[in-house]
């Protein structure tokens, strides 16, 4: 890409986000209106007006009160590997931005089109379970269940807000630079719904935290947070891969030292990685689009130009069907905990046990 053609991207991504947030600022007042819709809604759902589903197996739902950004994916995929040989698993999703309708199981030959860019990199790194979505939490679970052999442990992507089912476990994310405490509703700020909502969650974790974080810094936050008795704290980390990977081969992140290349992000926060790649020294440009963004046709024909890319996995989902390219790579990434990892596995495997028992 010529440097006006990138130039003019910038130029166009710096307004937007000019009139986004002058424009969020300007629908301040609405925000009480929706704190009052939300608040009734969960009250509506805590006092049993409204009909919450309970299930007779393990689920646990994964996700956050603000709008993305917290490492749900990462997540899942920890829970994942922690429960895959502790029964037949699932996973359920939304399946964000796709273009079907309805339940879909995801299979190795879907594309991120038909069932979503996240189900299909859980998919595709663990072939062995079953991934399904649907934006009707009840009607997903039913088809899972009605699948043989039949699932008898679910986790739910995304499904904090979804109160038409009651999990049996709630994790709820929040990312170190952006916590939940210090947030306010939509359309101003990022919350889903009133913070008070953090009290339905047994387990809250600190996603995206550094990894020398202080004791001194997570006791500050923990009562920022304001933990109940009946809930625990638990802090987590990025790990990033020292290997790119792409359609046929994997290459050592180390070795695009000695040459530039294109980041290219449809996430809701790439902060970190962005900070990781300028940490190690590398030479990048950055093309950052919305999260789950729908590349057209144009995008797609304008970044077959640039000879080396690289993107996040999410990305590489919906990217590669159509950019063809030897030079594209996308950057694994996986959570860890900074401390207390036995301690989180023992109280989601404790769980699991007694809801099997």
């Amino acid at each position: 890409m010529n440097v006006k053609k990138l130039f003019g991207i910038i130029k166009v991504t710096f307004y937007t986000f000019v009139i986004m947030n002058l424009l969020r600022k300007i629908l301040f007042p609405v925000v009480p209106i929706y704190y009052l819709v939300t608040w009734v809604r969960n009250k509506m759902y805590d006092l049993g007006i409204k009909e919450s589903t309970n299930y007779n197996f393990p689920l646990i739902a994964v996700g956050n009160l603000s709008v993305g950004g917290t490492g749900k994916s990462p997540m899942v995929e920890y829970l994942i590997k922690l429960l895959k040989s502790e029964g037949k698993l699932a996973t359920l999703s939304r399946g964000y931005k796709r273009k079907t309708k309805g339940f879909q199981l995801v299979q190795s030959t879907s594309t991120a089109k038909e069932v979503g860019d996240e189900p299909l990199q859980f998919k595709t790194k663990f072939p062995d379970i079953l991934v399904g979505v649907d934006g009707n939490r009840r009607n997903g679970i039913d088809n899972l269940r009605s699948l043989t052999p039949q699932p008898n442990i679910i986790v739910l992507d995304d499904a904090y807000q979804h109160r038409k089912v009651n999990a049996g476990f709630y994790i709820l994310l929040t990312a170190y630079y952006d916590l939940y405490c210090d947030d306010i509703l939509l359309p101003t700020g990022n919350l889903r719904e009133p913070r008070k909502g953090a009290d339905r969650a047994d387990i809250i974790v600190v996603t995206k935290c550094p990894k020398n974080i202080s004791s001194e810094e997570k006791e500050r936050i923990s009562k920022k947070l304001k933990i109940k008795r009946n809930q625990s704290l638990f802090f987590t980390t990025i790990d990033y891969g020292k290997e790119v990977v792409g359609a046929s081969d994997v290459k050592p992140i180390d070795s695009f030292k000695e040459q530039s290349f294109t980041l290219v992000t449809g996430i809701a926060n790439p902060k970190t990685l962005v900070e990781q790649y300028q940490s190690m020294g590398l030479k990048f440009d950055h093309l950052s689009f919305g999260d789950h963004h729908d590349f057209s046709n144009k995008e797609i024909d304008e970044l077959r130009n640039h000879k080396c890319i690289i993107t996040t996995e999410k990305d590489y989902m919906r990217l590669s069907s159509n950019l063809l390219m030897k030079n594209l790579w996308y950057q694994p990434i996986e959570m860890s905990f900074v401390q207390d990892e036995n301690s989180f596995n023992n109280k989601i495997l404790e769980y699991i046990k007694n809801e099997v028992n």
